[in-house]
């Protein structure tokens, strides 16, 4: 469990414990008709990465970003939280996210030798990640034919690399695209990474009673460790 005292996702300004600067950014909703909601890097793991089971409907996609610059002019902002939200009420508590009946290991999660302090996220190697409904997902990629030359980079307005680099669509570095061949509005919210690749846990934020109220990959460009700071020293190598 994570004090929601050192959890800035969704926060604004300059919360007391960090040095930086908070903005938050809307990238529009994401569709999860299906109700499992996947957490990837869009451009290397699309229908491989991580599911989380939410309330199936369409719900918003926010991004905060930090500034790291040293002056705190603006010049050099780094994306700390991509956020799903799913209930409108302040978090009570912040949770690392462990898939039901789930074994570390270190793909997509580690754990120390007692099985505590699991963890489990997004391995990033294109410096981006995004949500998306893991089974429109499952769709869209049994449809295209050749996915990078098709969604991804070609000569049309809607190529994920030029809409992720519009300074028009969202703000830079970030991208809200259909996915291709399915029929019930599905999506993905894209968003670089903050500092790039690496490995980026998935905690989900509840209400006082427990409810669901967010789906958060900690970007880590806030904290000041890494979540992996604590384990043994081999399973550290292979988490970062």
């Amino acid at each position: 469990m994570t004090s929601t005292d050192t959890f800035f996702a969704l926060r604004t300004g300059r919360p007391e414990g960090i040095p930086y600067a908070l903005t938050v950014h809307d990238l529009g909703p994401v569709n999860v008709p299906s109700g499992r909601l996947e957490a990837s890097d869009p451009y290397v793991t699309l229908g491989e990465g991580l599911e989380i089971p939410v309330p199936p409907g369409s719900h918003p996609v926010r991004l905060t970003v930090a500034d790291v610059s040293p002056e705190q002019d603006g010049s050099h902002p780094r994306e700390a939280y991509l956020s799903v939200v799913l209930d409108g009420r302040p978090a009570a508590e912040v949770r690392p996210f462990v898939p039901a009946g789930a074994l570390a290991d270190a793909t997509d999660g580690t754990a120390d030798e007692s099985g505590e302090n699991l963890c489990h996220g997004v391995g990033v190697d294109a410096g981006t990640v995004g949500f998306a409904d893991a089974a429109g997902v499952r769709v869209a990629l049994a449809r295209v034919d050749d996915w990078y030359e098709d969604v991804v980079e070609h000569d049309g307005p809607d190529a994920w690399f030029t809409l992720q680099d519009s300074t028009d669509h969202l703000v830079p570095g970030a991208a809200n695209v259909a996915l291709p061949g399915v029929d019930g509005g599905e999506n993905v919210v894209i968003s670089h990474s903050g500092w790039g690749d690496g490995f980026y846990p998935v905690v989900t934020t509840h209400a006082e009673d427990g409810t669901l109220t967010g789906v958060h990959v900690d970007l880590q460009a806030v904290t000041h460790e890494p979540w992996w700071s604590h384990l043994p020293r081999e399973q550290e190598t292979a988490a970062s």
